[in-house]
């Protein structure tokens, strides 16, 4: 079910260490107005309906099916919302799950814990956060990532950002990695170029900038600088699974600039970036390459198909209409590692629960 792409010695280790283990789940909420350009993402058919994608799936991942739900999931070109993947694990195996709001336009209407972030302006800007409210973002993740790894065997970190794989490249990028037309989209054919088109704005203002923080300040996302100061802080207890793909690659690359340049303890070997397959075998970009780039990365991807499922919906994944969101990989390899799940046990849990959305069965 499982296959280590890159580091396969310390990604086997990481594998073996937390066999077993029950892991706790946070997903990390944001929001930049990069989402809001026509045919970026797809991850919701319109600008207006990406504008809820993120609250109205955190509010599925802790509700699961409701009959009138506050935020109906937003309706995709193919397929459906990894989120049921991720659903689907946690309430199956009663994962503990926490939200964390680290800049939404509209908060969610389900508990979650509010960092006091505020959403990102548009990459292109330049400007994207104020830097002070970097800081904060990052201070706020070392708290957290402190405080859940004290209860964790291992702590997931994952996160829903429409349009985020477009601030992935511009960060992956500012920090000096050759990243264009390899990042992930949420397209079966990445639409790379209109993606660097916007990036490429972004990074004219920043030609000098070097430090970690005034990089995510001019060209990131609330998401990314809180994930890499919850997996350094984390790091330093157990283990860590940064769940997605482009996205939290370009965490981990923050997280090794933040190491170099400033005065903090973080322990690698305890980090791991987890996906699906769909992500790590996209013929339209190069996430193995982007991890080999960032060795001593361990990239790990479940081996779930929808290739026989009895939804069409589920087959869609299969085509690339959906990949990757709201931990689906990352939660995915929990259920191998904790529940002992294969392809059937997890497949089965997952239609059961499109069974109930569809259907309304109980």
């Amino acid at each position: 079910m499982l296959t280590v792409y890159t580091q396969s010695a310390q990604g086997q280790r990481w594998l073996e260490q937390y066999r077993h283990q029950c892991p706790i789940f946070t997903c990390l909420l944001g929001f930049t107005d990069t989402c809001l350009i026509p045919g970026i993402s797809a991850a919701g058919n319109t600008p207006q309906a990406r504008q809820t994608t993120a609250i109205a799936d955190a509010e599925f991942l802790i509700n699961g099916v409701q009959a009138q739900p506050y935020y109906a999931l937003p309706p995709l070109s193919a397929g459906v919302s990894p989120v049921f993947i991720t659903r689907a694990v946690t309430e199956s195996l009663n994962i503990l799950v926490h939200l964390f709001n680290t800049g939404l336009v509209i908060a969610p209407a389900v508990p979650a814990i509010d960092l006091g972030g505020i959403p990102a302006r548009c990459v292109s800007t330049g400007q994207a956060l104020p830097l002070a409210m970097v800081h904060h973002l990052f201070q706020q993740g070392l708290i957290w990532g402190e405080k859940l790894a004290q209860s964790a065997s291992y702590l997931i970190i994952s996160e829903c950002v429409v349009g985020g794989t477009t601030t992935a490249l511009a960060l992956l990028t500012a920090l000096g990695i050759d990243a264009r037309g390899k990042v992930n989209s949420s397209h079966p054919h990445c639409n790379h170029q209109q993606k660097w088109d916007i990036v490429e704005q972004g990074l004219k203002t920043i030609s000098a900038i070097t430090d970690p923080f005034a990089l995510v300040a001019a060209i990131g996302d609330p998401m990314q600088i809180t994930a890499a100061a919850m997996a350094i802080a984390a790091s330093r207890h157990g283990g860590v699974l940064l769940a997605g793909g482009t996205q939290m690659l370009a965490v981990y690359a923050l997280i090794q600039r933040l190491l170099q340049t400033q005065s903090l303890g973080a322990n690698l070997e305890q980090i791991v970036v987890g996906t699906t397959r769909w992500v790590a075998e996209d013929p339209t970009g190069d996430t193995v390459g982007l991890a080999k780039h960032l060795a001593p990365v361990p990239l790990i991807a479940t081996q779930l198909s929808f290739a026989d499922s009895r939804y069409l919906a589920l087959q869609r994944y299969e085509a690339g209409f959906v990949k990757e969101g709201v931990g689906a990989g990352g939660m995915a390899i929990a259920a191998h590692l904790y529940g002992d799940w294969h392809q059937t046990q997890l497949l089965g849990a997952i239609e059961t629960l499109l069974d109930r959305y569809f259907h309304g069965n109980s």
